[in-house]
């Protein structure tokens, strides 16, 4: 093999966040570094002066321009290619091949840079849900404060109206009008969400979740089977048990109602730790993953970017509430809930900070 390329110090380059690997000109690997080896899910060690080829078989997808860069001294680069990790893992990159001379040797080494533009799209995604809820919930309060003045009076002159006439003959009439004042009056209070800050302690999110089963499958009578595959290694975090037993449960009764008329109803819920991870513009270095994952239909397109709205649902007796107030309980942790759909397979990921207790208000 060639004298080896003289490579910038690993130090410098385990500091980079741009994943990079520095091949031979027979496209054995020389050096990766540490975003390389966490975007690629190996080590530098298992993969030295291994051909790109046999340990990535993905490349395959870009050998012509492998070669070229190569061969001719070109830049070369290719975009939106989707690599395939393994069997569940699945990420797109932008791929720029340059060719590197060495002054001591007379070959030419190549410098492969992978930009994962998936999770750049992700944390843009990202950032337009936590400002799409802020934008919304201040309108809501907005509109809130202009609906319930005016209930409040109807209220109150329907209860006078009821002392004043005589015998009974129109209570019933006026029971109506208390009884849908009291109706649109907890509906706007359902839309504002909860209000009060988490009350933390620390807890095992597995007791919640297993709350949240048991509560499912009694409402599903038994027709939908619920899958839980929890890492039983995950720390307790500190977290309050009630709003997160609520948010789980709207996410879960979501699923549940997904699977409706199906004769196939099935539910996951999963647990994983979750590293390095964005949320609100923080890099979190540990998180709790939840996923909650059902075998429905899917969100129709035309909801894709409106979910986490109130009053935005497909469902003749939904409400649309279940998923707002679902993100604000969990954004209440300085967490945040994602989701990815698509035919026989939706899945909704909450993600909780595990390596601080201050809670997001």
């Amino acid at each position: 093999m060639d004298k080896p390329l003289n490579l910038p110090s690993e130090q410098l380059l385990d500091t980079l966040s741009t994943a990079m690997l520095f091949i031979d000109p027979e496209f054995n690997i020389l050096h990766m570094n540490t975003a390389a080896e966490v975007l690629l899910g190996t080590s530098r060690k298992k993969a030295r002066d291994k051909n790109i080829f046999d340990v990535f078989p993905f490349y395959q997808g870009i050998g012509q321009q492998l070669f070229m860069a190569r061969d001719e001294q070109q830049v070369y680069s290719e975009r939106d290619l989707e690599i395939q990790l393994d069997e569940k893992h699945r990420i797109t990159v932008d791929c720029v091949i340059t060719p590197v001379s060495d002054s001591d040797v007379l070959t030419d080494h190549l410098v492969i840079e992978l930009y994962q533009i998936d999770r750049r799209l992700r944390i843009s995604r990202e950032d337009h849900l936590l400002s799409q809820g802020e934008g919304t919930r201040g309108l809501l309060r907005g509109v809130a404060h202009e609906v319930k003045n005016p209930l409040g009076g109807i209220r109150g002159a329907a209860q006078l109206l009821a002392s004043e006439l005589p015998g009974n003959q129109y209570a019933e009439y006026t029971d109506v009008i208390i009884n849908e004042v009291d109706r649109l009056q907890n509906l706007v209070d359902r839309m504002l969400g909860p209000r009060q800050l988490p009350q933390l302690r620390m807890l095992n999110i597995h007791e919640v979740l297993e709350q949240v089963r048991k509560l499912i499958q009694a409402e599903a009578d038994q027709r939908i089977r619920i899958h839980c595959d929890y890492d039983p290694s995950l720390p307790n975090i500190n977290a309050d048990s009630g709003m997160l037993q609520q948010a789980f449960l709207n996410l879960a009764r979501n699923a549940l109602q997904a699977v409706q008329g199906q004769d196939d109803q099935e539910l996951i819920v999963r647990t994983r730790p979750e590293r390095q991870f964005t949320i609100a513009g923080k890099t979190h270095r540990l998180l709790l993953k939840i996923d909650f994952i059902d075998n429905g239909s899917g969100i129709p397109a035309e909801l894709e970017e409106t979910i986490f709205l109130p009053m935005v649902t497909n469902k003749a007796e939904g409400t649309g509430l279940g998923l707002p107030i679902a993100q604000t309980l969990i954004q209440h942790h300085g967490g945040l809930i994602e989701y990815d759909s698509r035919a026989a397979r939706t899945c909704f990921t909450v993600y909780l900070p595990m390596e601080s207790s201050d809670a997001s208000h």
